[in-house]
């Protein structure tokens, strides 16, 4: 039996994170059958409950140190760890973490990370210390890596692969129609959906989101949904950008949803217009037009991966950019996208090497 300890930023009702972690132990398990997997989580109980793993508090010394001298291999991973944007606390955290597995001479894998963007000095050069101790390195795009090669990371072996989350399968979408039908959408109606959030102090770009969620209405005779990736400030974003629109019957999705019932409600849309790179994840899952608007290299880097639009940035996207890209993909959102689609497969098939390569590790 091999003993794993997964780190990231797990129990804390991040719908994109939390997929990813479901996609991880299903693909591991599913290559090891007998693998045990022991999450470091902020929420053990939810973890638990939620994924069926063992699961150990993030800020708990002792336990994790008792997990970490007990496991086969460290996965710290995946997602955006390693970056000192949102919080550089986070960064050294993750680091700290990966540096105790070192200590007590265990193996350690970089799994499908999203590198950067690293901007201090001190940082840069505690990842270059840590990242050149690891054992193997996967990373979810082709800027991960270039940012890993600018960073002076060599030693370990290092792969292109992709986001855990593009392994899932498509879930059923006769849940999500429950769901919209009970929170008031007319599935006879077609539906454009934002997934939204905040970001640092932005506000402009609530405005040009509410102008565009009014055209769509107006110009498209379409519905408008906000589904909300991270519950419940999502739905707080989605309030405040509702409240800038002239239109006030925009339908907020409001409870916290699980990985199979959001994939399911993104597969009943018939646009995806989303910040939150796994709802953008999600669409290409899914098979659905999507348009991202970036606020981090994640969101470019995974639209240019499957040939779709990426619209602008917070600071610079305005409602006629937005529109111009709605139009264009509602004009064919009813033709098969080969090119998307293969795209997306192709990726899946990248996504489960992180488990080959992690388990062919420990063997």
């Amino acid at each position: 039996m091999s003993n794993i300890v997964i780190s990231g930023y797990y129990g804390y009702s991040n719908a994109g994170d939390e997929a990813m972690l479901s996609a991880m132990i299903d693909v591991l398990t599913e290559f090891d059958p007998q693998a045990h997997i022991t999450v470091i989580s902020g929420n053990p109980v939810d973890t638990k409950k939620r994924h069926g793993v063992d699961a150990v508090h993030r800020f708990h010394l002792p336990r994790i140190s008792r997990a970490l001298l007990k496991c086969d291999l460290l996965i710290s991973g995946g997602g955006s760890l390693f970056q000192d944007v949102t919080s550089w606390r986070s960064l050294y955290y993750y680091l700290s973490i990966v540096t105790m597995a070192k200590a007590f001479g265990k193996p350690v894998m970089l799994y499908a990370q999203g590198i950067g963007p690293l901007r201090g000095k001190n940082a840069r050069r505690a990842m270059r210390a840590v990242g050149n101790r690891v054992d193997v390195i996967t990373v979810r795009d082709e800027g991960s890596r270039r940012e890993l090669a600018a960073l002076g990371i060599t030693k370990p072996h290092i792969e292109v692969t992709a986001d855990p989350v593009l392994a899932i399968h498509p879930a059923n979408r006769n849940l999500g129609k429950t769901i919209l039908a009970k929170s008031g959408v007319d599935l006879d109606k077609p539906i454009v959906a934002f997934a939204v959030r905040e970001w640092e102090t932005k506000n402009d770009y609530k405005k040009a989101l509410a102008v565009t969620a009014d055209r769509i209405i107006e110009e498209l005779g379409a519905q408008v949904v906000y589904l909300p990736m991270q519950y419940p400030c999502d739905v707080e974003a989605a309030k405040r950008i509702r409240n800038k629109s002239r239109y006030k019957n925009a339908i907020f999705l409001e409870d916290e949803y699980t990985t199979t019932e959001l994939l399911s409600l993104v597969g009943n849309v018939d646009l995806l217009v989303g910040i939150r790179l796994h709802a953008l994840i999600f669409a290409g899952v899914m098979h659905v037009p999507m348009i991202g608007i970036s606020y981090d290299p994640k969101i470019d880097r995974f639209m240019e991966s499957v040939e779709g639009d990426c619209v602008s940035d917070l600071e610079q996207v305005t409602s006629d950019m937005l529109m111009e890209s709605v139009r264009a993909k509602w004009m064919t959102r009813h033709q098969h996208d080969v090119k998307t689609e293969s795209a997306v497969s192709g990726l899946r098939r990248l996504a489960e090497r992180n488990a080959e390569l992690a388990l062919d590790f420990l063997r």
